[in-house]
């Protein structure tokens, strides 16, 4: 089984990434797989009490490879990370199959609260460089994410997000609002609701 998932992840590599020339190289080369290889191991440790080892197992590999998962993220089959450095993924983070994601890609939480407080990511999800996936949400199988977008509300499914198609945010008593994403619903942060605002 250990096997079977590795040739699926090295295929998987193939087939998104133009500049993986064989399998070779991707199970070499390629610091984004290694991390998601090591972090099975983690996810199996924590799951088994083991919280600690994987703690620090998971640590040693963001040192190594420059993505953080953390150990008690669940992770789907299949996943690329392409060209990793910086990317972190939260504890209650839900993965599914398929997703591709880019270099500086956060999905973390907005929340100090126990529970389920990070992003819940269905199949098929390509999520550009640098894009923040921001609290409890959903993100609809098949949707793309652009670069550098910030997202803290849910995203249905194939849906095309976009930096461009976002309006600017505005500064509303001490916090900031997203005003409106094409494509999606309009969500008002805390602060604004608490102003009244429409």
């Amino acid at each position: 089984m250990m096997f079977r998932a590795l040739r699926e992840d090295i295929r998987a590599v193939l087939a998104w990434d133009p500049a993986a020339r064989n399998s070779l190289e991707v199970l070499i080369c390629y610091p984004g797989m290694h991390a998601l290889w090591a972090h099975r191991v983690n996810h199996f440790l924590w799951n088994h009490g083991l919280k600690l080892p994987a703690r620090i197992l998971s640590h040693v590999i963001r040192r190594r490879t420059g993505v953080e998962i953390h150990p008690g993220a669940t992770i789907g089959r299949r996943v690329v990370i392409d060209h990793g450095m910086g990317i972190v993924i939260g504890e209650t983070a839900l993965i599914g199959n398929d997703v591709r994601m880019y270099s500086g890609v956060v999905i973390g939480t907005t929340s100090h609260l126990p529970g389920k407080r990070h992003p819940t990511i269905e199949d098929d999800v390509l999520i550009g460089a640098n894009a923040l996936l921001l609290g409890q949400i959903r993100i609809g199988r098949g949707a793309k994410i652009g670069a550098g977008t910030v997202i803290y509300h849910d995203v249905s499914p194939g849906v095309v997000i976009r930096s461009a198609q976002m309006q600017q945010c505005r500064q509303v008593q001490g916090g900031f609002v997203l005003s409106r994403i094409q494509g999606t619903r309009d969500r008002l942060c805390d602060c604004a609701e608490a102003a009244n605002l429409p």
